[in-house]
């Protein structure tokens, strides 16, 4: 099933027992926040949460958690909700071969309805704004898709960026930034800036499930996220004209924002409770004048919690990391057979792979450091063989503890790029990166003594599946 907007899936969660309305008013801080936060604690299967009784808010509708556990993940891709998080990701890799699927173009978007310009332009009078954490500099937009061009070549709709950066409200009609330099805002900043030109952008609020998912994920940089979608979605993904920008949105959002990131301008931005666990300082960010805002009448305003794993970023980002990592890999080594990339947005990555030659293991984890999520991401790779399942952490600790003498097996390598946010950077943006080879060794190499592996009975798999069936049985 394919959904057009925001709403849509919120009614297929409520309809599925994944939607917890909660009717008693809330204070906005910290009860939403805190709410959110305990999705997150509450162990798999957690609901999306919905609020519509906020104090000091006459007219809020705010979505928490929407993409907060697998049950709610494997619904937005239209699969069973109890589909297993293997079988996601699976699933999900095997959709990106029918990547791109052409976007089609709708008119009389439902964001049309209301507009703000000129001096009636003010973030505060539209959405119902609040802290992530306590820590935070301010109140943040987290999870929106920011729409770009590159300056260089406007009319390649590939090159039109799709992407999630994190965005701090600095005034009625100004947000900060962060636009991370390798991902692909960054590079269209930096071309703008070296002509002394603003960059255009427009920022949509409310989305639906896939437009999130494709937004944060790693694709090339002529890749357009729009027919990805249409890939993940299994229909064409829905989209709109921006009345100001002229750029191409996604027709069924809640609000769409436009307006420029100005030109070498800078201003503070931080500190925030970031995906890695840990709070961001302040740094001076670009700044985005917002000239234009468009949206429904009573719009419902989503965010994110993020914060000390796992929260709805790791549900949101897990598999859309995995999969172009795997499918990246796998163009110049087939080998490889499974990614897990889950853990804080793929600083940690375990990768299963058969070998051609000795030493081969550590050539995988080198080109993982160096794919276009890799450069800065990637600092902690663990390859394990074809028949260890990256996702079974006790098969991948059985690696590691059987198979790694680490005055040969661990990699170091030093001074590499990673994101600022990483907190273990030293300077920001600057870490060691670590290879674990955790395969058994093959020729030429022929150290250790693994030539009598203990195997799987050739009955297990059956029996497998026969328990599953009796447990299920059981339990009704």
């Amino acid at each position: 099933m394919a959904y057009d907007d925001l709403r849509a899936f919120l009614d297929t969660l409520r309809e599925e027992g994944q939607l917890l309305h909660v009717t008693e008013q809330v204070l906005p801080e910290p009860d939403l926040a805190a709410a959110a936060n305990a999705a997150g604690r509450i162990g798999e299967g957690a609901p999306a949460l919905y609020f519509d009784d906020v104090a000091g808010f006459d007219d809020a509708r705010i979505a928490l958690n929407v993409h907060g556990s697998w049950r709610n993940h494997a619904l937005a891709l239209g699969l069973p909700v109890d589909t297993p998080v293997r079988e996601q990701v699976e699933e999900f890799a095997r959709r990106w071969d029918a990547f791109p699927v052409t976007p089609e173009r709708r008119e009389d978007a439902p964001w049309r309805e209301n507009t703000l310009t000129g001096e009636d332009v003010d973030l505060f009078a539209v959405l119902p704004l609040f802290r992530l954490n306590d820590g935070d500099g301010g109140f943040y937009l987290d999870k929106a898709a920011v729409v770009s061009r590159d300056p260089d070549d406007p009319d390649h709709f590939g090159k039109q960026n799709v992407g999630t950066y994190r965005m701090e409200v600095v005034g009625r009609d100004r947000l900060a930034i962060q636009p991370v330099p390798m991902h692909d805002i960054g590079l269209h900043l930096k071309a703008a800036e070296s002509r002394g030109e603003d960059l255009p952008v427009a920022i949509t609020l409310g989305n639906d499930p896939v437009i999130s998912i494709v937004a944060g994920m790693p694709m090339g940089y002529d890749q357009s996220e729009y027919e990805m979608a249409g890939a993940l979605r299994g229909a064409p993904a829905p989209i709109a004209t921006a009345p100001h920008t002229g750029f191409d949105v996604p027709w069924g959002s809640e609000v769409v924002i436009e307006g420029v990131i100005e030109s070498r301008v800078r201003e503070i931005e931080g500190p925030f409770g970031e995906f890695t666990g840990h709070y961001s300082g302040g740094r001076r960010m670009p700044v985005i004048r917002v000239e234009r805002i468009s949206h429904r009448s009573h719009p419902v305003f989503e965010s994110l919690y993020i914060g000390m794993p796992w929260t709805e970023v790791d549900y949101l980002v897990g598999p859309n990391t995995c999969v172009p990592l795997l499918k990246q890999l796998r163009a110049e080594f087939p080998e490889v057979r499974a990614v897990n990339a889950m853990y804080t947005h793929g600083l940690a990555v375990i990768i299963s792979t058969a070998k051609r030659y000795g030493g081969f293991a550590k050539a995988v984890g080198m080109r993982a450091m160096t794919t276009p999520h890799g450069l800065g991401y990637v600092t902690q790779v663990i390859v394990v063989d074809e028949d260890v399942d990256p996702f079974d952490l006790p098969q991948v600790m059985w690696a590691m503890s059987a198979k790694v003498n680490p005055a040969e097996d661990v990699v170091i390598l030093p001074n590499l790029s990673v994101m600022a946010l990483a907190p273990a950077a030293q300077p920001a943006g600057i870490t060691s990166k670590m290879i674990i080879d955790a395969t058994t060794p093959v020729a030429p190499d022929v150290r250790g003594h693994f030539a009598t592996p203990a195997r799987d009975l050739p009955e297990t798999a059956q029996w497998v599946e026969r328990l599953k069936s009796l447990i299920a049985a059981q339990s009704r």
